[in-house]
């Protein structure tokens, strides 16, 4: 029995017998790739209050009140974490007939939340934006266990490798059986997935996880 031990982008020496270095042998080398189909159980949302105005703290403190309401408003919610993502005072500057005009000042806190209560989404969304909430950045959807579906992937790979090895072997009618004796992981990793808005009749904001796809490939060589 062979014994894998696998890690990404690293080539690793399969050596089911003692080989000599100095002795050349005949090889094929092919490529195999691997995917399975997976539902998301993470949602990553961005989202947060910008106010602007020419007294800085007058805005600033129009803003700290705002976004208290959201996250007062978002306790009713399950979440895995609520972090502060971005808090930034510009200074608004705009140009005419080539004179800089002083605009203000706009001040700017966006929060992360982390959730797995997909079935609300589209709640938790409307909550924060009827609570003041006036930027929604981004909705990402992860996986919390995308390494169990990539050695999935990673599996079926192998496999696919395997038989394209066996089919060039019995296609050159070569009598030998190719043994691998080296195996190179080219995955990637799994980049998130951002969201999918649905029609729906419903007065809640329609948020459609979808599916993702997680592959691998790998790059074989056997010999013969």
């Amino acid at each position: 029995m062979l014994n894998f031990f696998f890690k990404k982008k690293t080539a690793y020496d399969i050596r089911p017998y003692d080989l000599d270095n100095n002795v050349s042998y005949n090889t094929i080398t092919v490529n195999g790739s691997g995917r399975v189909t997976a539902a998301p159980d993470v949602a990553v949302i961005r989202l947060g209050v910008q106010t602007a105005g020419e007294n800085l703290t007058e805005i600033q403190n129009q803003n700290a009140a705002v976004s208290q309401a959201v996250l007062q408003a978002l306790e009713q919610y399950r979440f895995i974490d609520i972090r502060t993502f971005q808090y930034q005072i510009n200074k608004i500057i705009n140009y005419e007939n080539g004179r800089q005009i002083d605009m203000g000042y706009s001040v700017r806190n966006i929060f992360e939340l982390r959730t797995d209560n997909l079935e609300q989404l589209g709640m938790i969304i409307d909550t924060a934006v009827a609570s003041g909430a006036n930027v929604v950045e981004m909705i990402e959807f992860e996986l919390s266990d995308s390494e169990q579906f990539y050695l999935e992937a990673l599996r079926l790979a192998l496999d696919n490798a395997y038989q394209k090895a066996f089919a060039i072997a019995d296609g050159l009618g070569i009598e030998n059986e190719p043994v691998p004796i080296k195996v190179t992981e080219n995955s990637s990793s799994l980049p998130p997935r951002p969201f999918l808005a649905r029609e729906s009749a419903a007065l809640t904001t329609p948020i459609e996880p979808g599916s993702m796809q997680i592959e691998a490939s790998v790059t074989m060589v056997f010999r013969y």
